[in-house]
């Protein structure tokens, strides 16, 4: 009787044929997608992972599925010779041996948060394999762990966490979409930072797939590599299958509270005592999220909108790990200024907290959590900057007279100090420690429709704005986030070989002194770079 693997191979062999005659290609091709088919079911224990090539129905409908900045759903943007979805970690051992043995170039997508789109794209003929499937999720309230798949989101843990235990929660990200996979591998950062630090600090184990293919945990992949990967971005190194992170406890009820002004309000103000305030002036369980974008203020004299005016406008986001009486009282003493009342102030479970920190109205239940395509996209260029003294008033305004020039730009702020700043930058590959006091995302977002002219103005607007910050920001090196990829700050040149820029600089922004560990790392467990990128940590470094 055929094998279930067997029958696959035949039926993708047959619609692989049928697409290359239909597109003309040439015999050679047709014969090594037929040799790259055949490894596949040879090296695999399970049936044949579903497979997509361009001519498929479905094919543009599942790659740009969880593509969440439209910057990359042009026709210009490379497309992968396939798209595999598979369901067992025999199949992506398959995936990694032939695509090293054919000499592809394989792209790994867990949310597809991806700010410059490398989960899935590449500039040379690549294989995307999209860990949809893997999403189970194992919590074990008796040890505070739980196991958790590369493929799920954080809503999705968020959301199953709380299904066994109204006390634990996780400290990583406000937005649910974000898959776990790429998140944590690149520090993981959210609101609870200041109280438990970043979500890479509280991975316990992990298993990953290495360039030779071999399945490794923590114990058999040893400290060095284990160390490199919190934090130092695991598509350098291998396909993250899961993590093994360690919950942390949250109070019953948690207070959140959102509190908006203008500058006609005395925006400045504010957003210039809160640098101080939120980061070392409070205690580590409040944390108080800052976001700046442009408004339409709506006054005129007719009452037809026509002629209203455009202003800048503060939001602050707290959260209190505690009630809200407790909220008050450290706000009233530390930051009078804001005018935070009771009203202001909604007391509910940690998990309805994940809700309303990601934008979603009062009211929403729990469940959208399980949604991953829950929230809109958009076209945006974003970049990243730590800020480690108070910007002055005049930088700020700097910023709100470059921000009313530009259609739809925000800066999403998230404050650090407490934990997160007293754990050693060497401890995990993430390095941005003691001396930081926040962590700025420039973002500018657009409509995709606008075309290429508008594109270019859009990106121009940030990368001016970018340099105009040189002053306020970090120095020697200034540093990045690596969650939030920027390709202007280098990039490597996949064929070839050739650098646009030193691997060394953008890798001191991303990692500081911790990019010669990870280099090594690199160097042990992939000497060849099978697993390599535009930004992923290289082997060697010529000097």
């Amino acid at each position: 009787m055929e094998s279930s693997s067997s029958s696959s191979f035949v039926i993708l062999s047959a619609f692989i044929i049928s697409f290359f005659l239909l597109t003309s290609s040439p015999w050679k091709a047709l014969a090594q997608q037929d040799n790259f088919l055949q490894c596949i079911a040879s090296h695999s224990n399970q049936s044949m992972p579903q497979l997509y090539v361009p001519k498929s129905p479905s094919f543009l409908s599942v790659l740009q599925s969880s593509i969440y900045n439209l910057r990359f759903t042009s026709p210009a943007t490379p497309k992968p010779l396939f798209i595999i979805t598979p369901n067992h970690e025999s199949q992506i051992r398959a995936l990694v041996v032939c695509s090293k043995k054919h000499g592809l170039k394989i792209t790994v997508r867990s949310g597809g948060h991806d700010f410059e789109g490398l989960s899935y794209r590449a500039n040379v003929p690549f294989v995307l394999i999209d860990l949809v499937n893997f999403r189970t999720i194992d919590v074990n309230i008796k040890d505070s762990s739980a196991w958790v798949q590369a493929g799920a989101t954080l809503g999705e843990v968020y959301y199953r966490i709380a299904e066994k235990s109204p006390v634990h929660g996780f400290p990583a990200g406000a937005c649910p979409t974000v898959g776990v996979g790429g998140h944590i591998s690149g520090g993981g950062f959210g609101l609870m930072v200041r109280k438990y630090g970043m979500a890479a600090d509280h991975v316990l184990d992990a298993r990953i797939i290495n360039a030779k293919g071999e399945i490794l945990d923590r114990k058999t992949m040893g400290e060095d590599l284990f160390w490199a990967i919190r934090g130092g971005g695991v598509t350098s190194f291998g396909v993250l299958l899961a993590w093994k992170i360690r919950l942390v406890p949250v109070p019953p009820t948690v207070t959140i509270s959102t509190i908006a002004k203008t500058l006609e309000q005395d925006a400045t103000k504010l957003v210039h005592k809160w640098q101080s305030v939120a980061s070392y002036g409070v205690p580590d369980e409040l944390s108080i999220a800052l976001h700046v974008g442009v408004v339409d203020t709506g006054n005129n004299n007719n009452g037809t909108g026509i002629g209203s005016r455009r202003t800048i406008q503060a939001t602050f986001t707290t959260l209190f790990l505690g009630p809200a009486t407790q909220l008050l009282q450290v706000m009233e003493k530390k930051f009078p200024e804001l005018g935070m009342k009771q009203e202001d102030c909604k007391e509910m479970r940690w998990v309805e907290s994940t809700v309303r920190t990601a934008g979603f109205p009062d009211g929403t239940p729990v469940d959208i959590l399980l949604n991953r395509s829950s929230l809109p996209k958009t076209t945006f260029k974003a970049k990243s900057d730590f800020v480690t003294r108070p910007i002055p008033k005049v930088g700020l305004e700097g910023i709100w007279k470059r921000f009313l020039k530009e259609e739809r730009p925000e800066l999403v702020i998230g404050v650090w100090g407490g934990r997160v700043n007293r754990i050693s930058e060497h401890k995990i590959a993430f390095p941005h420690r003691a001396g930081n006091m926040y962590l700025i995302d420039y973002v500018s977002n657009w409509d995709e429709k606008e075309g290429q002219e508008a594109s270019a103005r859009h990106m121009s607007w940030i990368r001016e704005l970018y340099d105009y910050m040189t002053p306020y920001v970090s120095k020697s090196p200034r540093t990045a986030f690596l969650n939030y990829k920027d390709l202007d700050l280098g990039r490597v040149r996949i064929n070839g070989g050739t650098t646009f820029v030193d691997p060394r600089i953008w890798g001191r922004m991303y990692f500081k002194n911790n990019f010669p560990r990870l280099v090594k790392a690199k160097s042990n467990v992939d000497p060849e770079n099978f697993f390599s990128g535009e930004q992923t940590i290289p082997p060697t470094i010529t000097k």
